[in-house]
């Protein structure tokens, strides 16, 4: 099978196009009922850390065939070779020598699929290049960086009708999904403002000594491990939320972002730059060349977001400062609210004392997700307490029915938006920015279809 070639591809597109080209999977009955026992041959693109977490689950489903794996590192090609050995399959065909390797893994007929797991500046390109070559795309977050990336994800699923997903994987915690339920039940009434963010201590994965993934030292670039060859030159250069999408993507889902709703318009600030500066003269002291450097990056970026709808959301992005991990999210609405940092509800009328939180556990195990209590056993392993094998689960699912994928084109542009809109309004002295609308209009037609299908 390769890519879209046992579909027809003007049908798929003109079906997709009737509904905003996001319909719902029910609405593929040949695809969704009965037994599905297609195996499907998938490639990754991109073998570091993050791309090894994604190709152990993949080696560990029987409807998968990892043919191919694409790296730059040789290290890193080995490491997975490894793994692909262990798990008592062939051996991966391999492509390297060139950052544009992967062009000529694109052109492999056999590959239906492609997850892209590499440096943030590669992803939109990597995920563009793969729907054209026919292949459904799975591309981590955030997957654009600038607004014309976000466009040129969008552009090119329609112009292909090749489906590309936004590997966002905490849509799919298991307290997140049941939080989802209860929103879809009205059980906090209607929403009004909800907060997320991504407040998780990078220092030690920003700098490190080159060695070992995170470990210490103060080095980057040529110099450092994994992310820190890479990650720590947006902190010199930008100053905006450069990674959203953690805490965005589960509140698009709360508010049937693209799908009833949109982004209207945001505005950012940014604290001054201190963290990182602080951490190397801490580390290695105050005539270290790298405690010279200039970072552009505020230490904490709040970003207040408005939707068509009239909520609002806050958006923050905490990574250079010592702090306990939390996305601080918080649901609230006319009958009551969820908190995460704190694990604790309070909806009116229901809660036992006014104006008392209560533990949320008892909540969470009523409304668990039933993807959850269906595949929760096959999650046990898996990545991030579990979220990590429903999401590739999802991307597998949707490549083998030929089917949308649950999360899409215009979810992985409206919600990497945030990082150049950010940039502009911050640049703006905190001026509100608008969003583009990315489906054109169709917001207002499409309907909800995430974690609707109690199989992906």
């Amino acid at each position: 099978m390769a890519g879209l070639s046992r579909i027809d591809r003007r049908k798929f597109i003109q079906t997709t196009s009737a509904a905003g080209l996001g319909l719902s999977l029910m609405s593929f009955p040949e695809i969704v009922t009965g037994k599905d026992d297609r195996k499907v041959k998938l490639a990754l693109i991109g073998v570091g850390l993050r791309g090894r977490n994604h190709l152990h689950l993949l080696l560990r489903r029987s409807d998968v065939e990892v043919v191919a794996i694409c790296d730059i590192d040789k290290d890193a090609l080995q490491k997975s070779q490894a793994l692909i050995s262990k798990a008592g399959k062939p051996a991966a065909k391999e492509f390297t020598g060139s950052e544009t390797a992967y062009l000529n893994l694109l052109a492999e007929k056999d590959i239906a699929g492609v997850v892209i797991s590499t440096p943030w500046l590669w992803h939109t390109r990597m995920a563009v290049d793969t729907m054209k070559a026919g292949k459904y795309a799975g591309v981590e977050v955030s997957a654009a960086n600038t607004l014309e990336e976000c466009w040129d994800l969008v552009n090119t699923h329609e112009a292909t009708g090749v489906p590309v997903m936004i590997l966002e994987n905490v849509c799919y915690r298991r307290d997140v999904m049941a939080v989802l339920q209860m929103v879809r039940a009205g059980l906090f009434g209607e929403l009004t403002h909800l907060e997320c963010g991504y407040q998780h201590d990078l220092r030690e994965v920003k700098f490190n000594n080159g060695k070992q993934p995170y470990g210490g030292g103060v080095e980057f670039g040529e110099k450092g491990y994994s992310e820190a060859r890479w990650r720590t030159e947006h902190s010199i250069h930008r100053n905006g939320d450069i990674y959203p999408t953690h805490g965005i993507g589960p509140v698009a889902e709360y508010l049937n972002i693209n799908r009833g709703n949109r982004f209207d318009y945001l505005t950012s600030t940014a604290t001054k730059a201190r963290g990182l500066h602080k951490y190397i003269v801490d580390q290695a002291g105050k005539d270290h060349p790298n405690a010279k450097i200039n970072f552009k990056l505020g230490d904490i970026i709040t970003t207040v977001i408005r939707t068509a709808n009239g909520e609002t959301i806050t958006v923050q992005h905490d990574t250079n400062s010592p702090r306990p991990y939390s996305l601080g999210f918080r649901v609230q609405g006319t009958e009551g609210l969820w908190m995460d940092l704190n694990d604790s509800i309070y909806i009116q009328g229901v809660s036992e004392k006014p104006h008392r939180w209560e533990p949320d556990k008892a909540y969470m195990e009523k409304y668990d997700h039933p993807l959850w209590r269906k595949y929760g056993a096959e999650a046990q392993g898996a990545g991030h307490g579990g979220m990590d094998f429903f999401v590739i689960h999802a991307f597998v699912e949707s490549v083998k029915r030929q089917a949308p994928t649950p999360l899409d084109a215009y979810d992985a542009a409206a919600w990497s938006a945030i990082t150049p809109l950010s940039e502009q309004s911050i640049a703006g002295g905190s001026e509100p920015v608008h969003f583009p609308d990315f489906t054109r209009g169709r917001w207002m037609k499409r309907k909800p279809v995430f974690a609707l299908d109690d199989r992906y």
